[in-house]
Parts: C-alpha cells; structure tokens; sequence
C-alpha cells in the first residue's frame, strides 16, 4: 500500500480528520479528536503507527516481520506497520479497521451519538 491510498482509506472513514500536530512529517488521522493512525511523510518505506488490541498485537508482531512494537506510542497499545511491505493492501486495511474500531468503542456516548449523526 502506498500513502496515498493509506489516506485515502482513513479519511473515507466517517467522522475523520487529518492534522500535523506534531510537525510537518507526522500526518495524524483522528475520528471525534482522538488519534488512531500517524504516518510519517518523509519516511520510506512509509510505516505508521496503528492502535491495537495489546493481546492481538503480540500475537501481530510474532507472526509478521513488517509488524513492530509502536514507535515512539504505548507499545502495548500500539503497532508500527511498514505499509509499502509485504502485507496486503486488504491486510493493512483490516488493521486500520481495528484501529478506528478501537477508538470509537472508547468513546463517550455523547461522542459516539454524534458521530452517528454524521454522514458517510
């Protein structure tokens, strides 16, 4: 997968936005302000870091060589995954998913009302 189409695929999901709260090389994707991906942009091969079930990350990085502890994150939290490797674009994906899945289910009620709210 390439950063265009890893950003494309985040900022299709509902209630996303984009920012570079960190500097200008370090692309953060929130869903109702909270973080659930970043990207380097100068970085090649393009990595970012994911959010992840902590018990289903262990289990990521022991069975993928492109999965790694996040970088600079929680690394019982979070994964780094090198995008432009050998996973799948559908693998990649699936980890975005669970990423922005994670963070949605630890929003507030109010949040989650209105992010409901929004349109696709």
């Amino acid at each position: 997968m390439n950063i265009e189409t890893f950003t494309e695929y985040c900022l299709a999901k509902k209630g996303v936005t984009e920012s570079f709260p960190f500097g200008g090389d370090a692309l953060v994707f929130k869903v109702m302000g909270k973080m659930f991906a970043l990207t380097g942009m100068d970085e090649t091969p393009c990595k970012a870091n994911l959010k992840c079930d902590p018990e289903w990350a262990i289990t990521l990085r022991e069975e993928h060589e492109d999965i790694q502890p996040g970088y600079h994150m929680n690394k019982k939290h979070w994964n780094t995954i090198n995008i432009e490797g050998t996973l799948s674009d559908a693998y990649v994906m699936k980890l975005i998913d669970h990423s922005y899945d994670l963070v949605i289910s630890a929003l507030s009620s109010k949040d989650k009302a209105i992010l409901n709210q929004l349109e696709d």
